[in-house]
């Protein structure tokens, strides 16, 4: 089982994947840069190369790398479209002193273009983004289709996808508070969800969870995370996704609220508790 959190990358690359061994992790997911935007502080290559070097003794899943907020491949402003494909690109490169791990965006909100139009933006965004031989994959995360963000089905995640160059460097990230907002009863028919994501995209494209309760009851289209076991989807629900065959082994990141890591501890240990291998 591979379970870990999202982390601070304030005191550098290093101290996250020290601070991960602490709280019984062995993945977890950072910020590229601010999440809301801006410049990205300059790569410190011997701390990436440091915890390069502990990923690899501790035997670490890949990690989670995710993208701002404020990124939008398909916005209706050309500069904003720009700063997205300028921004992702540059972190894609930094993180080629990481190799092998990943890189999570959320597509974005068309702003009322329509979907299947912002999908033809989002995939020519990602094809000039994105080269031949980059050592990152990028996943694209599932949502929970509030206001107008694009990726609240598996159809328009496919979609994307299928019209993007480099399929081999592209999977998903699905974020279980996200698809039961969205629609998809992971709680009564997990089964029925994940075969429905293979119709449709294919199990092989799915590289990592993202793993929150919910606030919000079933289809609510919401999206606002709760600790493990206090919302809407349960505890027993996270038993069987921990255990499921088609998702043990992914990175499982936790993104719950929570005052300090320590929390985080305590829901990585209680997680781990219910894997039966």
């Amino acid at each position: 089982m591979h379970i870990g959190c999202h982390l601070s990358s304030s005191k550098g690359y290093l101290a996250m994947g020290q601070e991960a061994l602490r709280i019984g992790a062995d993945t977890f997911s950072f910020f590229t840069r601010n999440p809301r935007g801006g410049s990205a502080k300059a790569a410190d290559l011997p701390d990436m190369l440091s915890l390069r070097e502990l990923l690899e003794r501790e035997g670490f899943a890949p990690l989670v790398a995710h993208a701002p907020y404020t990124y939008n491949l398909c916005s209706d402003r050309e500069s904003n479209r720009q700063f997205a494909e300028r921004s992702m690109r540059e972190d894609l490169e930094r993180l080629e002193a990481l190799p092998g791990n990943f890189y999570n965006f959320h597509p974005g909100n068309h702003m009322k273009q329509g979907s299947g139009q912002a999908i033809h933006i989002i995939a020519a965004s990602l094809n000039s983004i994105m080269w031949e031989g980059m050592g990152t994959t990028i996943l694209l995360e599932t949502m929970a289709g509030k206001g107008t963000e694009v990726g609240r089905s598996f159809e328009e995640i496919a979609s994307i996808m299928e019209k993007a160059d480099l399929g081999d460097r592209l999977g998903v990230c699905l974020d279980t508070c996200h698809v039961f907002d969205g629609g998809y009863d992971i709680v009564n028919d997990l089964d029925g969800v994940l075969s429905e994501f293979d119709r449709i995209i294919g199990l092989g494209h799915l590289m990592a969870l993202h793993l929150n309760d919910s606030r919000n009851p079933f289809g609510s289209h919401k999206d606002r995370h709760e600790k493990i076991g206090l919302g809407t989807i349960g505890t027993e629900c996270f038993g069987r996704i921990v255990n499921h065959p088609a998702l043990k082994d992914l990175p499982l990141i936790l993104e719950t609220p929570q005052e300090d890591n320590d929390g985080y501890a305590r829901e990585i240990a209680m997680l781990r508790n219910m894997y039966a291998p």
